[in-house]
């Protein structure tokens, strides 16, 4: 027993990497070393990006989010590579995934007043990273070997499934994951140390925290399902935030750019409000109803790709595969990393008989978000359709082994497995 005590505690000071904290300058060991949290990060940017139905297709107004997050960044002390996106969700929310990539839903900037609550936001969202809750979490939570293994199969292009539902599986809990209140501490004072270092009022913070509270009356953001914000946090920051010199005369409340950019986004905000209405249309089955405000939506708004993504499901639904294609093909060009139209572009050309074309597309999903069951199945039929059984075997047994039994093409898939491992086999 002594000896395999003596065997664990040796692989677990093998499997550690040296390191410095950049916070307090001390040497620490890591089980996750930087360089393997960047590659994580960089892998679920794709899920984070269709989750939040795609990235919003304004040039500028990325270009402007992500001038503040590297303002911010400059100052921090984990020199990461730093990226920030803007999704279409209008749901109050920002978020991070480990290694520095960072996500302003369009629902935060509507309701934010001034460039200070963004510098707040995200400041907070970059303390995060640099405290690196993300990365403990996956230390604590899930073991070397299979951390490692996801990145070696996914940068690979390797196919395995029990690796691939291992990688939904993480995917979900960190696009979920809850702070705790030590953690939201911790956040809290070095955002506001960020914010302040950046040169921004830190009182932006608050200002935020007074505008959730607001929301919280009539739903709750979900910035503050994941961010708690108990009563007490608001005066330990108040505290935090006066022991910093507020009088210099340097620091930014705001700016004219921000101003302009947050018009422009409320100028197709009605674009979105028809969208959401819409998805709620089609999860209940109203699909002409559905289609009706999408039309409005797309009028108002034509490069909202979410919108298109949605209107290619309902022609998908309705059997017009080529309109499907149109839709999917247009949202897939404006965002190349949104994973849906992809999927649905392929699968139209499926049932279009284009396999190559179709085959092109899925891939191009697959190496996306390489969990989603659906590519695999459509990729078995358009190699089994070209006559490439092997193929079709391997990406039916991965769509199989994916698969919740609940997608409907099950039964068919297991019914082609079969016959194509007799012909090849026996």
């Amino acid at each position: 027993m002594r000896k395999i005590f003596l065997i664990f505690w040796l692989f677990l000071f093998v499997s550690c990497a040296k390191t410095y904290d950049p916070l307090t300058g001390k040497e620490v060991y890591t089980l996750l070393p930087e360089e393997k949290e960047i590659e994580l990060g960089k892998l679920y940017v794709p899920l984070a990006i269709d989750q939040n139905d795609g990235r919003y297709p304004d040039k500028e107004v990325q270009k402007y989010i992500q001038s503040i997050g590297l303002k911010i960044a400059k100052v921090v002390p984990r020199k990461l590579p730093y990226q920030f996106f803007v999704v279409n969700s209008p749901v109050v929310n920002a978020f991070a995934l480990p290694g520095g990539k960072i996500f302003v839903n369009i629902g935060l900037l509507y309701v934010l007043e001034n460039e200070s609550q963004l510098a707040g936001v995200l400041g907070h969202e970059l303390a995060h990273v640099n405290a690196r809750h993300h990365a403990r979490f996956l230390e604590k939570q899930y073991g070397m070997a299979i951390l490692f293994n996801i990145l070696a199969i996914l940068l690979a292009n390797q196919q395995n499934a029990d690796i691939f539902l291992q990688f939904g599986k993480i995917g979900v809990q960190l696009l979920t994951l809850k702070y705790s209140r030590d953690q939201e501490r911790e956040a809290d004072r070095l955002g506001v140390r960020f914010a302040y270092e950046a040169g921004y009022d830190p009182r932006g913070l608050l200002e935020t925290f007074l505008i959730f509270k607001k929301l919280d009356k009539v739903k709750v953001p979900e910035w503050l399902l994941t961010h708690p914000l108990p009563e007490n946090r608001y005066k330990e920051v108040k505290k935090l935030i006066n022991k910093y010199n507020l009088t210099n005369k340097h620091l930014i409340k705001d700016t004219k750019e921000f101003h302009y950019i947050k018009n422009k986004i409320l100028k197709y905000k009605k674009s979105y409000e028809l969208l959401n209405k819409s998805k709620t249309l089609i999860s209940k089955g109203k699909y002409e109803k559905a289609l009706t405000l999408l039309n409005k939506s797309l009028k108002i708004y034509p490069k909202n790709c979410a919108s298109l993504t949605y209107r290619a499901i309902i022609f998908l639904v309705k059997k017009e595969y080529k309109k499907s294609f149109t839709d999917a093909k247009k949202s897939a060009e404006i965002d190349n990393m949104f994973f849906k139209p992809h999927l649905i572009a392929g699968i139209s050309l499926n049932k279009m008989k284009k396999y190559k074309q179709s085959i092109y597309y899925l891939e191009k999903a697959k190496n996306l978000i390489p969990s989603f069951p659906d590519t695999y199945y459509f990729l078995g039929l358009d190699y089994e359709y070209l006559r490439q059984y092997e193929k079709a075997i391997e990406n039916y047994q991965t769509a199989l082994k994916l698969s919740d039994g609940k997608r409907g093409w099950e039964a068919d898939a297991k019914r082609r497995l079969i016959r194509l491992k007799n012909l090849l086999y026996y």
